[in-house]
Protein backbone atom coordinates (compact mmCIF):
# COMPACT_ATOMS: atom_id res chain seq x y z
CA UNK A 1 0.00 0.00 0.00
CA UNK A 2 1.11 3.56 -0.67
CA UNK A 3 2.36 5.48 2.36
CA UNK A 4 0.79 8.94 1.90
CA UNK A 5 1.33 11.50 4.69
CA UNK A 6 -2.03 13.13 3.87
CA UNK A 7 -4.07 9.98 4.52
CA UNK A 8 -5.94 9.20 7.75
CA UNK A 9 -7.42 5.88 8.75
CA UNK A 10 -11.17 5.84 9.41
CA UNK A 11 -10.47 5.57 13.13
CA UNK A 12 -8.04 8.48 13.10
CA UNK A 13 -10.57 10.59 11.24
CA UNK A 14 -13.33 9.67 13.69
CA UNK A 15 -11.20 10.63 16.67
CA UNK A 16 -10.14 13.97 15.20
CA UNK A 17 -13.65 14.70 13.93
CA UNK A 18 -15.45 13.85 17.18
CA UNK A 19 -12.95 15.93 19.12
CA UNK A 20 -13.47 18.91 16.79
CA UNK A 21 -17.28 18.65 16.90
CA UNK A 22 -17.13 18.70 20.71
CA UNK A 23 -14.93 21.80 20.63
CA UNK A 24 -17.24 23.54 18.16
CA UNK A 25 -20.35 22.70 20.18
CA UNK A 26 -18.75 24.14 23.32
CA UNK A 27 -17.72 27.26 21.40
CA UNK A 28 -21.25 27.80 20.08
CA UNK A 29 -22.66 27.37 23.60
CA UNK A 30 -20.34 30.02 25.03
CA UNK A 31 -19.88 32.46 22.14
CA UNK A 32 -21.89 35.19 23.89
CA UNK A 33 -19.57 35.03 26.92
CA UNK A 34 -16.46 35.71 24.84
CA UNK A 35 -15.13 39.07 23.61
CA UNK A 36 -16.55 39.90 20.19
CA UNK A 37 -13.05 40.65 18.90
CA UNK A 38 -9.54 40.18 20.28
CA UNK A 39 -7.59 43.15 21.59
CA UNK A 40 -4.46 42.43 19.61
CA UNK A 41 -2.08 43.53 16.90
CA UNK A 42 -0.72 41.92 13.73
CA UNK A 43 2.60 41.37 15.51
CA UNK A 44 0.95 39.52 18.40
CA UNK A 45 -1.08 37.39 16.00
CA UNK A 46 2.05 36.42 14.08
CA UNK A 47 3.69 35.44 17.34
CA UNK A 48 0.80 33.09 18.12
CA UNK A 49 1.50 31.03 15.00
CA UNK A 50 5.25 31.11 15.29
CA UNK A 51 6.02 34.28 13.40
CA UNK A 52 8.44 33.61 10.56
CA UNK A 53 9.01 29.94 11.34
CA UNK A 54 9.79 27.89 8.21
CA UNK A 55 7.65 25.08 6.84
CA UNK A 56 8.27 21.96 8.98
CA UNK A 57 10.39 19.30 7.33
CA UNK A 58 8.20 16.53 8.72
CA UNK A 59 4.48 16.43 9.33
CA UNK A 60 2.62 16.19 12.67
CA UNK A 61 -0.32 14.30 14.13
CA UNK A 62 -3.58 15.38 12.48
CA UNK A 63 -5.70 15.14 15.63
CA UNK A 64 -3.34 17.36 17.61
CA UNK A 65 -3.14 19.87 14.76
CA UNK A 66 -6.93 20.17 14.51
CA UNK A 67 -7.28 20.54 18.29
CA UNK A 68 -4.64 23.27 18.44
CA UNK A 69 -6.05 25.11 15.40
CA UNK A 70 -9.52 25.19 16.97
CA UNK A 71 -8.14 26.70 20.15
CA UNK A 72 -6.18 29.26 18.15
CA UNK A 73 -9.26 30.35 16.19
CA UNK A 74 -11.60 30.39 19.19
CA UNK A 75 -9.20 32.62 21.14
CA UNK A 76 -8.02 34.99 18.41
CA UNK A 77 -10.90 35.70 16.01
CA UNK A 78 -13.51 38.38 15.46
CA UNK A 79 -16.83 36.56 15.80
CA UNK A 80 -19.51 37.74 13.40
CA UNK A 81 -21.77 35.10 14.94
CA UNK A 82 -21.50 36.78 18.36
CA UNK A 83 -24.85 38.21 19.55
CA UNK A 84 -23.23 41.64 19.94
CA UNK A 85 -21.50 41.78 16.58
CA UNK A 86 -23.21 44.76 14.91
CA UNK A 87 -20.41 45.70 12.53
CA UNK A 88 -20.39 44.84 8.87
CA UNK A 89 -23.13 43.02 7.02
CA UNK A 90 -22.01 39.49 7.76
CA UNK A 91 -24.59 37.35 9.47
CA UNK A 92 -24.32 34.77 12.17
CA UNK A 93 -24.01 31.54 10.20
CA UNK A 94 -26.51 28.74 10.73
CA UNK A 95 -24.68 25.82 12.39
CA UNK A 96 -25.95 23.45 9.70
CA UNK A 97 -23.73 25.37 7.29
CA UNK A 98 -20.63 24.22 9.17
CA UNK A 99 -21.71 20.62 8.76
CA UNK A 100 -22.50 21.29 5.09
CA UNK A 101 -19.02 22.69 4.46
CA UNK A 102 -17.47 19.61 6.02
CA UNK A 103 -19.58 17.36 3.81
CA UNK A 104 -18.88 19.44 0.70
CA UNK A 105 -15.14 19.37 1.37
CA UNK A 106 -15.30 15.59 1.81
CA UNK A 107 -16.83 15.07 -1.63
CA UNK A 108 -14.70 17.91 -3.03
CA UNK A 109 -16.87 18.33 -6.11
CA UNK A 110 -15.63 20.59 -8.89
CA UNK A 111 -18.81 22.47 -9.77
CA UNK A 112 -17.46 23.82 -13.04
CA UNK A 113 -18.97 21.02 -15.12
CA UNK A 114 -22.02 18.80 -14.65
CA UNK A 115 -20.15 15.57 -15.30
CA UNK A 116 -17.69 16.47 -12.52
CA UNK A 117 -20.44 17.39 -10.06
CA UNK A 118 -23.80 15.92 -11.16
CA UNK A 119 -25.80 16.13 -7.92
CA UNK A 120 -23.93 19.23 -6.74
CA UNK A 121 -24.84 21.08 -9.96
CA UNK A 122 -28.52 20.22 -9.60
CA UNK A 123 -28.45 21.33 -5.95
CA UNK A 124 -26.93 24.65 -7.02
CA UNK A 125 -29.57 25.14 -9.71
CA UNK A 126 -32.35 24.47 -7.21
CA UNK A 127 -30.73 26.82 -4.70
CA UNK A 128 -30.58 29.60 -7.29
CA UNK A 129 -34.26 29.11 -8.11
CA UNK A 130 -35.17 29.21 -4.42
CA UNK A 131 -33.25 32.45 -3.87
CA UNK A 132 -35.00 34.03 -6.85
CA UNK A 133 -38.37 32.84 -5.57
CA UNK A 134 -37.70 34.16 -2.07
CA UNK A 135 -36.90 37.70 -3.24
CA UNK A 136 -39.59 37.85 -5.94
CA UNK A 137 -37.37 37.52 -9.03
CA UNK A 138 -38.29 35.30 -12.02
CA UNK A 139 -37.20 31.71 -11.42
CA UNK A 140 -36.64 30.83 -15.09
CA UNK A 141 -33.65 33.12 -15.64
CA UNK A 142 -29.94 32.42 -15.37
CA UNK A 143 -27.90 32.44 -12.21
CA UNK A 144 -24.68 31.37 -10.55
CA UNK A 145 -23.30 31.25 -7.02
CA UNK A 146 -20.10 33.23 -6.51
CA UNK A 147 -17.95 34.40 -3.61
CA UNK A 148 -19.97 37.40 -2.44
CA UNK A 149 -21.61 40.70 -3.28
CA UNK A 150 -18.69 42.25 -5.17
CA UNK A 151 -18.44 39.30 -7.53
CA UNK A 152 -22.22 38.81 -7.86
CA UNK A 153 -22.64 42.44 -8.87
CA UNK A 154 -19.68 42.25 -11.26
CA UNK A 155 -21.06 39.12 -12.95
CA UNK A 156 -24.34 40.93 -13.55
CA UNK A 157 -22.53 44.05 -14.75
CA UNK A 158 -20.50 42.02 -17.24
CA UNK A 159 -23.69 40.47 -18.61
CA UNK A 160 -25.27 43.92 -18.83
CA UNK A 161 -22.33 45.50 -20.63
CA UNK A 162 -22.09 42.60 -23.09
CA UNK A 163 -25.80 42.92 -23.83
CA UNK A 164 -25.76 46.70 -24.23
CA UNK A 165 -22.46 47.15 -26.07
CA UNK A 166 -23.56 45.36 -29.23
CA UNK A 167 -22.68 42.05 -30.81
CA UNK A 168 -20.95 39.86 -28.25
CA UNK A 169 -18.27 38.75 -30.68
CA UNK A 170 -17.33 42.38 -31.38
CA UNK A 171 -17.09 43.12 -27.67
CA UNK A 172 -14.83 40.15 -27.09
CA UNK A 173 -12.58 41.05 -29.96
CA UNK A 174 -12.47 44.82 -29.52
CA UNK A 175 -13.36 45.50 -25.89
CA UNK A 176 -16.42 47.26 -24.57
CA UNK A 177 -15.46 50.63 -26.01
CA UNK A 178 -14.13 49.31 -29.32
CA UNK A 179 -17.43 48.37 -30.99
CA UNK A 180 -17.82 50.35 -34.20
CA UNK A 181 -20.60 52.93 -34.16
CA UNK A 182 -21.22 52.74 -30.42
CA UNK A 183 -20.72 55.65 -28.06
CA UNK A 184 -18.83 55.16 -24.84
CA UNK A 185 -20.99 53.35 -22.30
CA UNK A 186 -22.17 55.09 -19.13
CA UNK A 187 -23.27 53.46 -15.86
CA UNK A 188 -25.47 55.17 -13.27
CA UNK A 189 -25.84 54.59 -9.54
CA UNK A 190 -26.68 56.37 -6.34
CA UNK A 191 -23.96 58.35 -4.59
CA UNK A 192 -24.42 55.79 -1.78
CA UNK A 193 -23.51 52.83 -4.01
CA UNK A 194 -21.00 50.31 -2.67
CA UNK A 195 -17.46 50.60 -3.98
CA UNK A 196 -17.85 47.33 -5.92
CA UNK A 197 -19.02 49.47 -8.85
CA UNK A 198 -15.76 51.38 -9.21
CA UNK A 199 -13.78 48.19 -8.81
CA UNK A 200 -16.00 46.48 -11.40
CA UNK A 201 -15.87 49.35 -13.90
CA UNK A 202 -12.09 49.25 -13.64
CA UNK A 203 -11.80 45.47 -13.97
CA UNK A 204 -14.16 45.03 -16.92
CA UNK A 205 -12.64 47.88 -18.90
CA UNK A 206 -15.33 50.55 -19.08
CA UNK A 207 -13.28 52.72 -16.74
CA UNK A 208 -14.31 54.59 -13.62
CA UNK A 209 -14.95 57.74 -15.68
CA UNK A 210 -17.98 55.93 -17.07
CA UNK A 211 -19.59 55.80 -13.62
CA UNK A 212 -22.15 58.51 -12.85
CA UNK A 213 -22.96 58.97 -9.17
CA UNK A 214 -26.44 60.43 -8.83
CA UNK A 215 -27.36 62.68 -5.95
CA UNK A 216 -29.58 61.34 -3.18
CA UNK A 217 -32.61 62.73 -1.36
CA UNK A 218 -33.04 63.26 2.37
CA UNK A 219 -33.61 59.51 2.87
CA UNK A 220 -30.27 58.84 1.09
CA UNK A 221 -32.08 57.19 -1.82
CA UNK A 222 -31.38 58.02 -5.46
CA UNK A 223 -33.00 61.15 -6.88
CA UNK A 224 -34.67 59.90 -10.08
CA UNK A 225 -35.12 63.40 -11.52
CA UNK A 226 -31.37 63.92 -11.25
CA UNK A 227 -30.83 60.52 -12.88
CA UNK A 228 -33.06 61.46 -15.80
CA UNK A 229 -31.21 64.75 -16.30
CA UNK A 230 -27.82 63.03 -16.27
CA UNK A 231 -28.94 60.47 -18.84
CA UNK A 232 -30.17 63.24 -21.15
CA UNK A 233 -26.92 65.19 -20.75
CA UNK A 234 -24.84 62.12 -21.55
CA UNK A 235 -26.82 61.32 -24.69
CA UNK A 236 -26.36 64.90 -25.85
CA UNK A 237 -22.61 64.56 -25.34
CA UNK A 238 -22.12 61.34 -27.29
CA UNK A 239 -22.27 58.82 -24.47
CA UNK A 240 -24.43 55.67 -24.58
CA UNK A 241 -26.38 55.33 -21.31
CA UNK A 242 -26.27 51.59 -20.69
CA UNK A 243 -26.93 50.48 -17.12
CA UNK A 244 -28.66 51.87 -14.04
CA UNK A 245 -27.90 50.28 -10.69
CA UNK A 246 -30.51 50.55 -7.99
CA UNK A 247 -29.45 49.83 -4.43
CA UNK A 248 -31.72 47.71 -2.25
CA UNK A 249 -30.16 48.32 1.13
CA UNK A 250 -27.13 50.60 1.08
CA UNK A 251 -24.14 49.53 3.12
CA UNK A 252 -24.10 52.66 5.30
CA UNK A 253 -27.74 53.11 6.25
CA UNK A 254 -29.81 50.44 4.47
CA UNK A 255 -31.36 53.03 2.13
CA UNK A 256 -33.51 51.65 -0.69
CA UNK A 257 -33.56 53.45 -4.01
CA UNK A 258 -36.95 54.09 -5.70
CA UNK A 259 -36.75 50.86 -7.70
CA UNK A 260 -40.20 51.09 -9.40
CA UNK A 261 -39.41 54.53 -10.83
CA UNK A 262 -35.93 53.45 -11.92
CA UNK A 263 -37.39 50.36 -13.61
CA UNK A 264 -39.85 52.50 -15.56
CA UNK A 265 -37.11 54.91 -16.63
CA UNK A 266 -34.84 52.07 -17.77
CA UNK A 267 -37.66 50.59 -19.82
CA UNK A 268 -38.32 53.95 -21.48
CA UNK A 269 -34.60 54.52 -22.18
CA UNK A 270 -33.83 50.91 -23.27
CA UNK A 271 -31.29 50.56 -20.48
CA UNK A 272 -30.35 47.58 -18.34
CA UNK A 273 -31.75 47.77 -14.79
CA UNK A 274 -29.60 46.05 -12.18
CA UNK A 275 -30.38 45.85 -8.46
CA UNK A 276 -27.63 45.55 -5.89
CA UNK A 277 -29.59 43.63 -3.28
CA UNK A 278 -26.55 42.06 -1.65
CA UNK A 279 -27.91 43.07 1.74
CA UNK A 280 -31.54 44.09 1.46
CA UNK A 281 -33.11 41.81 -1.17
CA UNK A 282 -34.14 39.02 1.26
CA UNK A 283 -36.34 41.52 3.15
CA UNK A 284 -38.70 41.27 0.15
CA UNK A 285 -39.97 38.04 1.76
CA UNK A 286 -41.76 40.07 4.45
CA UNK A 287 -45.47 40.76 4.13
CA UNK A 288 -44.78 44.36 5.14
CA UNK A 289 -41.64 44.74 3.05
CA UNK A 290 -40.85 48.28 1.88
CA UNK A 291 -42.82 48.94 -1.28
CA UNK A 292 -39.70 49.67 -3.30
CA UNK A 293 -38.41 46.13 -2.74
CA UNK A 294 -41.39 44.74 -4.64
CA UNK A 295 -39.82 46.10 -7.83
CA UNK A 296 -36.91 43.67 -7.60
CA UNK A 297 -38.92 41.45 -9.92
CA UNK A 298 -38.75 44.16 -12.62
CA UNK A 299 -34.95 44.17 -12.74
CA UNK A 300 -32.85 42.67 -15.52
CA UNK A 301 -30.44 41.35 -12.92
CA UNK A 302 -30.05 41.16 -9.15
CA UNK A 303 -27.14 40.42 -6.85
CA UNK A 304 -27.74 39.12 -3.35
CA UNK A 305 -25.60 37.47 -0.69
CA UNK A 306 -26.76 34.31 1.10
CA UNK A 307 -23.95 34.91 3.59
CA UNK A 308 -25.64 38.15 4.61
CA UNK A 309 -29.36 37.91 5.36
CA UNK A 310 -29.88 34.24 4.48
CA UNK A 311 -27.57 33.25 7.36
CA UNK A 312 -25.27 30.99 5.31
CA UNK A 313 -21.55 30.73 6.15
CA UNK A 314 -19.04 32.69 4.15
CA UNK A 315 -18.57 32.76 1.31
CA UNK A 316 -21.72 32.77 -0.81
CA UNK A 317 -23.03 35.36 -3.27
CA UNK A 318 -25.67 34.91 -5.95
CA UNK A 319 -25.97 36.59 -9.36
CA UNK A 320 -29.42 36.39 -10.99
CA UNK A 321 -30.08 37.47 -14.60
CA UNK A 322 -33.55 37.55 -16.15
CA UNK A 323 -32.31 36.71 -19.67
CA UNK A 324 -30.52 33.35 -19.42
CA UNK A 325 -28.81 33.83 -22.75
CA UNK A 326 -27.40 37.22 -21.75
CA UNK A 327 -25.60 35.59 -18.81
CA UNK A 328 -24.49 32.57 -20.84
CA UNK A 329 -23.23 34.67 -23.75
CA UNK A 330 -21.10 36.75 -21.41
CA UNK A 331 -19.07 33.80 -20.13
CA UNK A 332 -19.39 30.86 -22.52
CA UNK A 333 -16.20 29.64 -24.20
CA UNK A 334 -15.61 26.20 -25.74
CA UNK A 335 -11.93 25.29 -25.71
CA UNK A 336 -11.06 21.96 -27.40
CA UNK A 337 -9.95 20.40 -24.11
CA UNK A 338 -13.47 20.72 -22.62
CA UNK A 339 -15.97 18.08 -23.71
CA UNK A 340 -18.86 18.57 -21.31
CA UNK A 341 -21.80 18.90 -23.73
CA UNK A 342 -23.58 15.70 -22.67
CA UNK A 343 -26.90 14.49 -24.08
CA UNK A 344 -28.54 16.94 -26.49
CA UNK A 345 -31.99 15.70 -25.39
CA UNK A 346 -31.24 16.46 -21.74
CA UNK A 347 -28.41 19.03 -21.84
CA UNK A 348 -26.49 19.56 -18.62
CA UNK A 349 -25.66 22.90 -17.01
CA UNK A 350 -21.93 23.51 -16.93
CA UNK A 351 -21.35 26.44 -14.61
CA UNK A 352 -17.99 27.31 -16.15
CA UNK A 353 -20.14 28.79 -18.95
CA UNK A 354 -22.21 30.94 -16.58
CA UNK A 355 -19.56 32.83 -14.61
CA UNK A 356 -15.87 33.70 -14.41
CA UNK A 357 -14.67 30.54 -12.63
CA UNK A 358 -13.80 27.21 -14.17
CA UNK A 359 -12.91 25.23 -11.05
CA UNK A 360 -15.61 25.97 -8.48
CA UNK A 361 -16.19 24.68 -4.96
CA UNK A 362 -19.49 23.25 -3.78
CA UNK A 363 -20.63 26.41 -2.00
CA UNK A 364 -24.29 25.69 -2.79
CA UNK A 365 -24.63 22.89 -0.24
CA UNK A 366 -24.42 25.14 2.82
CA UNK A 367 -26.97 27.54 1.31
CA UNK A 368 -29.29 24.72 0.21
CA UNK A 369 -29.30 22.99 3.58
CA UNK A 370 -29.71 26.26 5.47
CA UNK A 371 -32.68 27.24 3.31
CA UNK A 372 -34.25 23.83 3.79
CA UNK A 373 -33.82 24.02 7.55
CA UNK A 374 -35.23 27.54 7.88
CA UNK A 375 -37.92 27.67 5.18
CA UNK A 376 -39.75 30.71 3.86
CA UNK A 377 -41.70 31.33 7.07
CA UNK A 378 -38.52 30.96 9.10
CA UNK A 379 -36.76 33.59 7.01
CA UNK A 380 -39.68 35.99 7.37
CA UNK A 381 -39.59 35.49 11.14
CA UNK A 382 -35.82 35.91 11.53
CA UNK A 383 -35.48 38.89 9.18
CA UNK A 384 -38.48 40.53 10.83
CA UNK A 385 -36.92 40.01 14.26
CA UNK A 386 -33.64 41.61 13.10
CA UNK A 387 -35.53 44.67 11.84
CA UNK A 388 -37.53 44.92 15.07
CA UNK A 389 -34.33 44.90 17.12
CA UNK A 390 -32.79 47.64 14.95
CA UNK A 391 -35.91 49.75 15.51
CA UNK A 392 -35.67 49.06 19.23
CA UNK A 393 -32.09 50.32 19.20
CA UNK A 394 -33.13 53.49 17.38
CA UNK A 395 -35.91 54.11 19.91
CA UNK A 396 -33.56 53.64 22.88
CA UNK A 397 -30.98 55.97 21.33
CA UNK A 398 -33.68 58.57 20.71
CA UNK A 399 -34.84 58.31 24.33
CA UNK A 400 -31.33 58.82 25.74
CA UNK A 401 -30.08 62.30 26.62
CA UNK A 402 -26.51 61.21 25.76
CA UNK A 403 -27.15 59.64 22.36
CA UNK A 404 -28.45 61.07 19.12
CA UNK A 405 -30.52 58.72 16.96
CA UNK A 406 -29.82 59.34 13.29
CA UNK A 407 -31.13 56.90 10.65
CA UNK A 408 -33.07 53.65 10.69
CA UNK A 409 -33.81 51.54 7.61
CA UNK A 410 -34.18 47.76 7.36
CA UNK A 411 -31.94 46.36 10.11
CA UNK A 412 -29.40 49.21 10.17
CA UNK A 413 -29.51 51.95 12.80
CA UNK A 414 -27.07 54.83 13.04
CA UNK A 415 -26.56 57.03 16.08
CA UNK A 416 -23.79 58.82 17.95
CA UNK A 417 -22.66 59.82 21.41
CA UNK A 418 -23.33 63.46 22.32
CA UNK A 419 -22.45 64.69 25.82
CA UNK A 420 -25.38 66.39 27.52
CA UNK A 421 -23.50 69.67 27.81
CA UNK A 422 -22.85 69.80 24.06
CA UNK A 423 -26.31 68.83 22.87
CA UNK A 424 -27.52 72.37 22.21
CA UNK A 425 -24.25 73.32 20.50
CA UNK A 426 -23.82 70.22 18.34
CA UNK A 427 -24.45 72.15 15.09
CA UNK A 428 -21.69 74.68 15.74
CA UNK A 429 -18.61 74.07 13.61
CA UNK A 430 -16.11 73.50 16.42
CA UNK A 431 -18.51 71.28 18.33
CA UNK A 432 -19.42 69.30 15.22
CA UNK A 433 -15.74 68.61 14.53
CA UNK A 434 -15.22 67.58 18.16
CA UNK A 435 -18.19 65.19 18.04
CA UNK A 436 -16.82 63.54 14.89
CA UNK A 437 -13.45 63.01 16.55
CA UNK A 438 -15.09 61.87 19.78
CA UNK A 439 -17.28 59.25 18.09
CA UNK A 440 -14.40 57.94 15.99
CA UNK A 441 -12.48 57.40 19.23
CA UNK A 442 -15.52 55.81 20.88
CA UNK A 443 -15.80 53.36 17.99
CA UNK A 444 -12.13 52.42 18.18
CA UNK A 445 -12.32 51.77 21.92
CA UNK A 446 -15.55 49.77 21.69
CA UNK A 447 -14.00 47.52 19.06
CA UNK A 448 -10.83 47.10 21.10
CA UNK A 449 -12.62 46.28 24.37
CA UNK A 450 -14.72 43.60 22.68
CA UNK A 451 -18.03 43.95 24.55
CA UNK A 452 -19.80 45.07 21.37
CA UNK A 453 -18.61 45.52 17.81
CA UNK A 454 -19.90 48.44 15.73
CA UNK A 455 -18.81 50.02 12.47
CA UNK A 456 -19.34 53.57 11.22
CA UNK A 457 -21.19 55.62 8.66
CA UNK A 458 -20.90 59.24 7.60
CA UNK A 459 -24.30 60.94 7.44
CA UNK A 460 -23.85 64.23 5.67
CA UNK A 461 -20.75 65.46 7.49
CA UNK A 462 -21.50 63.66 10.77
CA UNK A 463 -19.51 60.62 11.87
CA UNK A 464 -22.03 58.05 13.08
CA UNK A 465 -21.87 54.79 14.96
CA UNK A 466 -23.52 52.11 12.85
CA UNK A 467 -25.22 48.92 14.01
CA UNK A 468 -26.38 46.32 11.50
CA UNK A 469 -28.34 43.36 12.86
CA UNK A 470 -28.34 40.24 10.68
CA UNK A 471 -27.93 37.91 13.60
CA UNK A 472 -30.35 35.30 14.90
CA UNK A 473 -28.46 35.19 18.22
CA UNK A 474 -29.07 38.87 19.06
CA UNK A 475 -31.75 39.70 21.65
CA UNK A 476 -33.13 42.81 23.36
CA UNK A 477 -30.62 42.19 26.16
CA UNK A 478 -27.79 42.66 23.68
CA UNK A 479 -29.34 45.90 22.43
CA UNK A 480 -29.49 47.19 26.00
CA UNK A 481 -25.84 46.22 26.51
CA UNK A 482 -24.92 48.11 23.34
CA UNK A 483 -26.59 51.27 24.66
CA UNK A 484 -24.92 50.91 28.06
CA UNK A 485 -21.47 50.23 26.59
CA UNK A 486 -21.68 53.17 24.18
CA UNK A 487 -22.65 55.62 26.90
CA UNK A 488 -20.01 54.31 29.31
CA UNK A 489 -17.22 54.49 26.73
CA UNK A 490 -18.51 57.84 25.45
CA UNK A 491 -18.25 59.35 28.93
CA UNK A 492 -14.82 57.86 29.40
CA UNK A 493 -13.40 59.11 26.10
CA UNK A 494 -15.02 62.53 26.46
CA UNK A 495 -13.52 62.88 29.92
CA UNK A 496 -10.05 62.40 28.49
CA UNK A 497 -10.40 65.22 25.96
CA UNK A 498 -10.57 69.00 25.91
CA UNK A 499 -13.96 70.15 24.73
CA UNK A 500 -14.36 73.13 22.40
Amino acid sequence: MRDAPAEMTPQQFREAGHQLVDQIAEFMATIGDRPVAPDSTPHKMRERIGGDVRLPMDGADASALVRDAAGLLFDSSTFNGHPRFFGYITSSAAPIGALADMLAATINANCGAWSLSPIATEIELQTIRWIAELIGFPTNGGGVLVSGGNMANMVCLIAAIRAKAGVAADVRANGVNGVRGAGRLAIYASAEVHTWLHKGADMIGVGTDAVRLIEVDESLAMNVDALERQIADDRANGWTPAVVIGTAGSVSTGAIDPLPEIAALCAAESMWFHVDGAYGAPAAVLDDAPAALRAIGLADSVATDPHKWLYAPLEAGCALVRDREALHNAFSFHPPYYRFDGDAQDPPTNFHEWGPQNSRGFRALKVWLTMRQIGRRGYAQMIGDDIALARELHALAAASDELEAMTQTLSITTFRYVPRELRERRHEKATAEYLNELNAAVLERLQREGVVYLSNAVIGSRFALRACIVNFRTTSRDIAMLIEATIAVGREVDGERDRP
